[in-house]
């Protein structure tokens, strides 16, 4: 299964776009940090990642506020270029 909850924050987002199919769509940068376990010991995480809403989920996205905290929920995908990851969001908390 491929599915991805992150609670992040809104860092950049670019301008809205459309796929060649017509859809609208968004990229984003967010941040995450907290605190986990792992192997019983603390440790704390912070991560920046690459993100893309497509369709109607785009609209929802578009109307967030820069630096404010959400619950994301979606896919993971290799980037068109093949070098990296990029989340795709589905669901916006």
């Amino acid at each position: 299964m491929n599915r991805l909850v992150l609670s992040a924050q809104l860092v950049e987002r670019g301008a809205l776009r459309y796929t060649p199919a017509g859809l609208p769509a968004l990229d984003l940068s967010l941040k995450h940090e907290s605190e986990v376990t792992q192997d019983g010991q603390p440790r704390k995480v912070s991560i920046e990642i690459k993100a893309r809403a497509i369709g109607a989920i785009t609209q929802r996205v578009a109307g967030l506020e820069m630096g404010s905290q959400h619950g994301f929920a979606g896919f993971l995908a290799s980037q068109r270029n093949g070098r990296g990851v990029v989340f795709h969001i589905t669901e916006l908390d």
